[in-house]
């Protein structure tokens, strides 16, 4: 029993040594705690929002497009161009039935022939009683009487002529004619129809200046103003950019599509465009500071207010900063203020960072970024 007990002490020695040092190590702080290092953080930096140069549609008009019409109302018996049709200046487009005018002229006509007889006669009167004064063979009061006759027969002979003039343009305004040379953009009547002084006939694309004529929507029209810059590109040919400026907006929406109107004029007066060509114009929408675009996941909201997660370039710490978002999208987001183009932001993983954390900024490949601190070259 003794040679047991001696044998044994040894091994509950080493035991005791074991355990002991199990017993100083759990209670020991981990050394990886103390020297923890800064968690990855990818980040990236905003960009201009793509939603700032809007495209429209468009189509190649002249710049001035009168509309024609008759200044007398009648039936229409001739139609003389089509839509499409280039005209001449003095060009007939359309006819009116001119019968009646034509007896108005001819009756204007009849009065004059009366009116020139009439002061004939008065004058040969006036020049036989001047000789009769001038021998006292008649009173003072008789020829003054004569003489009133001779300077009403003068004012009627004036009005007959210019009635006269009056019936014949009315009956020369039965022929529509063309102010000036282009090309005949709308029709609005047929042969047979009758229509009334100052109805509108035919639209006519005068020669000359040429724009384009796009639609804005009603919700965005305030972001637009007249002299606006812009781009213009004809859809016959791509990759050629015209630089242009709104030249007009419409005061008033289309009562049925709820868009107004702008004219976008050439800046270059060589830009060869055709009428009716189709067009593209790159407006940029947005007036004051630019938007930057940010992705929807570096995007955090507490309540109402969003904010990012900014990324001090100096210590490599986050910072909460608010920002104002303007639009959110699918995967971006628009930032109206708050942010500048030259911050770096947390992309993801926001939800797992603090304030003043310090994080080791890496791109989206996990490569470590280098920043230029300020004030250094």
């Amino acid at each position: 029993m003794n040679r047991f007990q001696s044998a044994s002490r040894p091994a509950l020695g080493l035991l005791l040594t074991a355990a002991l040092g199990v017993s100083l190590t759990a209670c020991s702080p981990p050394e990886s705690n103390q020297q923890k290092p800064p968690r990855p953080a990818v980040v990236v930096q905003p960009t201009a929002a793509e939603g700032q140069l809007a495209v429209y549609p468009g189509e190649v008009r002249a710049r001035h497009e009168p509309a024609l019409a008759f200044r007398v109302g009648g039936e229409v018996t001739r139609r003389l161009v089509q839509v499409g049709d280039r005209v001449k200046k003095g060009q007939p487009l359309a006819q009116l039935d001119a019968e009646d005018l034509l007896l108005q002229r001819d009756s204007a006509r009849a009065q004059l022939t009366a009116a020139e007889a009439e002061h004939r006669n008065a004058k040969s009167e006036h020049t036989r009683y001047e000789e009769l004064l001038a021998r006292k063979l008649v009173g003072e009061s008789r020829f003054d009487a004569v003489k009133t006759r001779l300077d009403a027969s003068a004012a009627q002979l004036r009005q007959a002529r210019a009635q006269l003039e009056v019936a014949e343009n009315q009956a020369a305004y039965a022929v529509l004619k063309a102010p000036r040379d282009g090309v005949i953009a709308q029709r609005m009547v047929e042969a047979g129809q009758v229509v009334n002084a100052g109805q509108t006939v035919f639209t006519l694309a005068a020669e000359g200046e040429r724009e384009i004529r796009i639609d804005l929507p009603e919700q965005n029209i305030a972001r637009f103003k007249v002299g606006q810059p812009v781009t213009l590109e004809l859809w016959s040919r791509p990759g050629e950019p015209y630089s242009g400026q709104i030249r007009e907006l419409s005061p008033a929406a289309d009562p049925t599509l709820r868009t107004y109107e702008a004219r976008v004029a050439f800046d270059n007066s060589s830009a060869d465009a055709e009428l009716g060509q189709s067009a593209r114009v790159y407006v940029q929408n947005t007036i004051g500071a630019p938007l930057l675009s940010v992705p929807m996941s570096a995007v955090t909201a507490d309540g109402d207010s969003a904010h990012l997660w900014k990324l001090d370039q100096h210590n490599f710490t986050l910072v909460k900063t608010p920002v104002v978002v303007a639009n959110y999208g699918n995967e971006f987001a628009q930032i109206q203020s708050g942010l500048s183009p030259r911050d770096w932001i947390v992309a993801a993983g926001t939800q797992l960072v603090r304030e003043g954390q310090r994080v080791r900024p890496v791109d989206r490949n996990n490569r470590p970024i280098e920043f230029e601190v300020a004030g250094q070259p």
